[in-house]
């Protein structure tokens, strides 16, 4: 009788998921497929664009005029609109890891599209990305039952919250007047740094807006309130300065260490931003507390291996400062001196146009 009782409690505890974050994986899966393509291709239309024109790396636009970068930019839309799904079925802490995917996609498209080698320490990197986010979500909260825009409005104006989105808004600022137009050029965390920011401010909003269309669809109309048009201004806002930023990154630094950093940074703030605003973890026990901080160590030691492979050679000894990298496939263009502080490579600073 014991047994059976204690199977019985065992099959209680281990319920699953529920419909809603069964949802909200499906989306944010398809999201992170759409996403890491469209870095590629985006990129592609980035070094089409910068041979001919401006490039976007020195506040250059004339990737607005190259079809290919127009591509990417749909694909990433498609991801998009998918994670905004997401996020209206599923908590940010659920949702949001999963865009490790992303990482992997975009360090096998770029090694065969783009060219740009990444060790096997690098690929170790990716690996420890995916494993730390799967740990994370196997110990995601349950969404947050709402049933009016307005109960989030509130959430957003607690203190704890308007704290947080003053003191990001400020750092910011700080970022793009002082520090990007000094070291923009030549440390990758400043553009990441802007992007992952207000992406936090952003998926806050994007989840309010989300939740406010989902009800408005299941008969209880949230578009008469003030709050989801302020939501929707807030989204539109954060997402013009996350593109302009990541095409900048995108555009000077390689694309197999600029994903899994901004997937990191952007993942630390939104699940913080979700924590403080939705309190999620008021929601999970000590023990899911503890093993999504081990899921986040295990993360950002990826993060370290694959920026440490900036430094190595092929056969992994370490180039010394200065030394020329060759293209294996002839294309020239691709060359670069190996420098302190830049991941990987970096792209010439001063294109001809």
């Amino acid at each position: 009788m014991e047994v059976g009782a204690d199977v019985a409690a065992t099959s209680d505890s281990y319920k699953g998921m529920s419909s809603d974050n069964i949802k909200g994986l499906v989306l944010a899966l398809s999201s992170s497929l759409f996403i890491g393509a469209s870095f590629i291709v985006k990129k592609k239309g980035l070094k089409k664009a910068g041979a001919s024109g401006v490039r976007a790396g020195v506040g250059g636009y004339s990737y607005l005029y190259e079809p290919l970068w127009w591509i990417g930019m749909i694909t990433m839309i498609v991801g998009e609109i998918a994670n905004f799904a997401a996020y209206a079925f599923a908590p940010a802490i659920l949702v949001t890891p999963l865009g490790a995917l992303s990482i992997i996609i975009s360090a096998i498209l770029a090694h065969i599209i783009l060219r740009e080698k990444l060790h096997v320490f690098g690929i170790l990197g990716c690996a420890l990305c995916v494993v730390g986010s799967t740990t994370i979500v196997l110990h995601a909260p349950q969404e947050r039952e709402t049933e009016s825009v307005t109960e989030i409005w509130e959430l957003a104006t607690e203190p704890g919250f308007l704290f947080y989105a003053v003191l990001v808004i400020a750092i910011v600022l700080i970022l793009i007047f002082h520090y990007i137009p000094q070291y923009g050029q030549t440390h990758i965390l400043f553009y990441i740094g802007v992007c992952s920011l207000i992406g936090s401010l952003c998926v806050m909003s994007v989840k309010a807006l989300g939740i406010a269309l989902k009800l408005t669809l299941s008969g209880t109309n949230q578009l008469i309130y003030p709050q989801t048009w302020a939501f929707a201004m807030i989204v539109i806002v954060c997402v013009l300065t996350q593109l302009n930023y990541l095409n900048k990154a995108l555009d000077t630094f390689n694309t197999a260490v600029v994903s899994p950093i901004y997937y990191v940074m952007f993942t630390s703030f939104t699940i913080l931003a979700s924590v403080i605003m939705f309190k999620d973890w008021n929601r999970q026990n000590p023990t899911q507390i503890v093993t999504e901080m081990c899921g986040f160590v295990v993360i950002l030691s990826g993060t370290f291996l694959l920026h440490k492979t900036k430094d190595m050679a092929a056969d992994g000894s370490y180039m010394p400062l200065g030394t020329k990298v060759v293209p294996k496939h002839g294309d020239e263009e691709e060359a670069a001196f190996v420098q302190q502080g830049i991941p990987l490579r970096r792209q010439e600073s001063s294109r001809t146009p």
